[in-house]
């Protein structure tokens, strides 16, 4: 009876390896690659990728355009196709279970760039993999960057469901207006149909009543005629005060239109209508409706474009996922609230290839209510600090100085290095706000007296920026320096994009995954601005208050992102 009992334990263990063995049999992956026009590419060479891009397996087209990959184990993968004169087509989130077909079209960068949707409001509000940009249900071409590596089409399977993603994010951030303290931020984003994206945000800082921030992006793709997006942001900062009113609040709603004229012709059109207060007691409401709009005709790599805007963002080194970078720029002026805003025309020149690109324009500006921002130390007694707009808690202050126009140009050029680093250098020349110099070291002026003394002054700025991600431990990275004489306390160029943060700054992500397909996980954050704390122009005023100005403060940003 006992050799029957083991006998039978026996022939069950066979028969569950089996099945273990049988669930873990490899599959394969095959397709057919062809052009837009459906023609078979002969010799494309076709990549099995793991969800870290790192390649698995390559091989190449036959005669028919077919290929084939065998031994694959089952799981999670990317399939990239490549071939001469043709962009690099990759299809993401393969499921692998037995044999499995994946098809890839090639195009050109003239076939794809008509898909590619309205430029940023900021060139340079970075777009992580996680961000709704650039992304579609349907099997039509996209343009993206891989991680500071190469430009790629991505397209996902025909008739996916919608995606559903969500973010967790954990932060502290010292040195920055309004924004000082631990910060709890959760994200979702979620794609209902192949041609609608939405995105939500709150941002606020747990424990306490200090400031809550928070955003919903909407977007419709019209196919060849374009797009349709909305964004609404809100931020409530009762810790911010001015002139005895405590407590501010602003709004803003911008609202655009991007449209598509054959594959040469394109134009954006739209506005920001913004709103800010003191909670309580109020001290007067202001609003702003600041309209924008652009064209542009691009043949092949080349593009000329037209851009007329009339708003300025509270925060020029945000994401377009944060609140702030939709928020307009406040100060204060004799106690009251002012909205910075403007003119800004500019006729620009681009090209860009696969590997570099380089752009030139010229501009022509009007700055209203520029925003002047210092780190104040106030005696005990002081006064003067009813003047400003004052964050208590950051000790950073932000008053109006006088309205200038000014006229410039700027030219930047990028270039793809070896590894998958990318290189950018910048320059731009315009007018900018100064403060006369520094006299005696003695107290000796008053607030109103160091203000009165900025007058704008032709001023140049260069910048150089590196990024890149680091083999292996799959680290994201950017370095930048931007330069300007010291004595500036605004930006030169206010409204031209891609601008890199003043003097040296450094950003890190490193991702952290807990499954072995890489799915998952999270990312440590850090980001640090003007590193050196450099350009700090400090003033000891009568009443015995100390004042350091600054186009930039330094200031420190870290933590932990979970996404889902």
């Amino acid at each position: 009876m006992t050799r029957r009992v083991q006998l039978v334990a026996f022939l069950v263990l066979i028969a569950l390896s089996n099945c273990a063995i049988s669930w873990a049999a490899p599959g394969s992956v095959s397709g057919q690659v062809r052009d837009s026009g459906g023609v078979p590419q002969i010799g494309a060479e076709v990549q099995l990728l793991r969800p870290d891009l790192t390649v698995l397996a390559d091989v190449y087209t036959d005669s028919t355009g077919r290929y084939s990959i065998s031994s694959v184990l089952p799981g999670r993968y990317a399939v990239k196709a490549m071939g001469a004169w043709f962009l690099p087509s990759l299809r993401e989130n393969v499921r692998v279970h037995t044999n499995t077909i994946v098809n890839l079209t090639l195009n050109t960068l003239y076939e794809a760039m008509q898909w590619l949707p309205a430029e940023p409001r900021t060139g340079n509000a970075r777009q992580d993999d996680w961000a709704w940009t650039l992304r579609s249900a349907a099997n039509r071409p996209l343009l993206r960057w891989l991680e500071d590596g190469p430009l790629v089409v991505v397209s996902d399977e025909t008739g996916t469901h919608p995606r559903l993603k969500a973010r967790l994010v954990a932060t502290g951030q010292q040195g920055a207006f309004g924004e000082s303290g631990e910060r709890i931020t959760a994200a979702v984003e979620e794609t209902p149909s192949n041609s609608r994206e939405l995105l939500a945000r709150v941002d606020f800082a747990p424990g306490t009543d200090a400031g809550m921030e928070s955003m919903l992006g909407f977007r419709q793709d019209l196919g060849f005629a374009g797009s349709v997006q909305s964004v609404a942001a809100v931020a409530i900062h009762p810790e911010i005060a001015a002139d005895g009113a405590d407590g501010l609040d602003e709004a803003a709603i911008r609202s655009w239109e991007t449209i598509h004229l054959g594959d040469e012709f394109e134009a954006e059109v739209g506005s920001n209508q913004v709103l800010a207060r003191f909670s309580s007691p109020s001290s007067g409401t202001v609003a702003e409706l600041l309209p924008f709009a652009s064209a542009g005709w691009r043949d092949g790599n080349s593009a000329i474009r037209y851009r007329m805007t009339t708003f300025l963002p509270g925060s020029h080194n945000s994401e377009d996922t944060e609140a702030r970078s939709w928020l307009p720029a406040l100060s204060s002026r004799d106690g009251n609230l002012t909205i910075e805003h403007g003119l800004h025309q500019e006729l620009g020149w681009e090209r860009r290839t696969n590997l570099s690109g380089a752009a030139l324009l010229v501009f022509a500006d009007r700055i209203d209510n520029p925003v002047i921002e210092a780190m104040g130390h106030f005696a005990a007694d002081d006064t003067s600090s009813a003047a400003v707009l004052l964050d208590p808690i950051s000790g950073l202050l932000h008053v109006a100085g006088p309205q200038f126009s000014t006229a410039g140009m700027a030219a930047s050029f990028e270039h793809r290095l070896p590894g998958g680093n990318h290189l950018r250098l910048s320059y731009a020349n315009g007018d900018a706000l100064v403060l006369s110099a520094i006299s005696s070291p003695l107290p000796s002026e008053s607030l109103a007296q160091v203000l009165a003394s900025a007058t704008p002054r032709r001023a140049q700025t260069y910048a150089l920026s590196l990024s890149g991600t680091l083999d292996g431990t799959g680290t994201r990275w950017r370095a930048s320096y931007r330069w300007q004489p010291e004595d500036t306390i605004t930006p030169v160029a206010s409204f031209v994009t891609n601008a890199a943060e003043p003097y040296l700054s450094l950003r890190l992500n490193q991702p952290i995954h807990l499954s072995r397909d890489g799915w998952g996980g999270f990312d440590a954050l850090i980001n640090v601005s003007n590193l050196l704390a450099q350009g700090y122009r400090p003033y000891l005023l009568s009443d015995g208050s100390l004042l350091i100005f600054a186009q930039g403060q330094r200031s420190i940003r870290a933590g932990l992102a979970f996404n889902f």
